[in-house]
């Protein structure tokens, strides 16, 4: 804001209170997701430490279903991302693609179990040189690292910039692999406007106001 000085911590303290506003309006809307789902990991730094950011995406509408980040890559107990995907997609899927990490596996086994056919089959897909595969969610691993430089870092393993990131990825960012359509928009919702953050703010506020009016 040109001509204004605002402390970094005022900046962050909006930050929380948006994202939190908008993630308590949009996790009640459900995103009409494909019964292909893809995870994966990638690093972060937070406060100069390593960690790793696990991600459950959608194969077609690219969709980013799930998050939690973690101390570790192949032991970190990832049962809750895989609750959390269930949850907001109302669904388990019918393939979960993955690497080869043996926490996947495990964890894919429990939480989709089911003695209904056809059950869940999980792939896990090894990384190769060259490999194209698994480039639909390396794109979101690229987005992430883009907007990570932006914030010099992250300062907290529960920050809400993480949250924030993936609101922008599946509401405001537009996909040429979608053309040019949000992975909200490919999950059938839609959020009108040229605005769209404001939109959302804007929704999620009036739907507070109507639910303290009623309450």
């Amino acid at each position: 804001m040109q001509g204004y000085e605002v402390n970094h911590m005022t900046v962050y303290r909006w930050i929380k209170k948006y994202v939190k506003l908008m993630e308590d309006y949009l996790e009640k809307i459900k995103p009409q997701v494909s019964n292909v789902w893809r995870t994966d990991e990638m690093y972060l730094k937070v406060s100069g430490n390593l960690k790793y950011l696990y991600a459950i995406m959608d194969d077609e509408t690219r969709f980013w279903i799930a998050q939690q980040v973690a101390h570790t890559k192949y032991t970190e107990d990832v049962r809750p991302l895989f609750k959390e995907a269930r949850e907001v997609a109302g669904k388990r899927p019918m393939t979960l693609i993955g690497d080869g990490a043996r926490n996947f596996e495990e964890v894919c086994r429990r939480e989709y179990y089911t003695m209904a056919m056809p059950k869940t089959k999980h792939i896990r897909h090894i990384h190769i040189s060259g490999d194209k595969n698994n480039n639909k969610i390396e794109r979101l691993n690229d987005v992430v690292r883009d907007k990570e430089k932006t914030t010099r870092g992250l300062k907290k393993m529960d920050t809400p910039i993480i949250k924030g990131y993936q609101i922008y990825h599946n509401y405001i960012r537009e996909h040429e692999g979608l053309n040019d359509k949000t992975p909200a928009e490919a999950a059938n919702i839609h959020i009108e406007g040229t605005n769209k953050w404001l939109t959302i703010i804007q929704n999620a506020m009036h739907e507070r106001q109507h639910l303290c009016g009623n309450g």
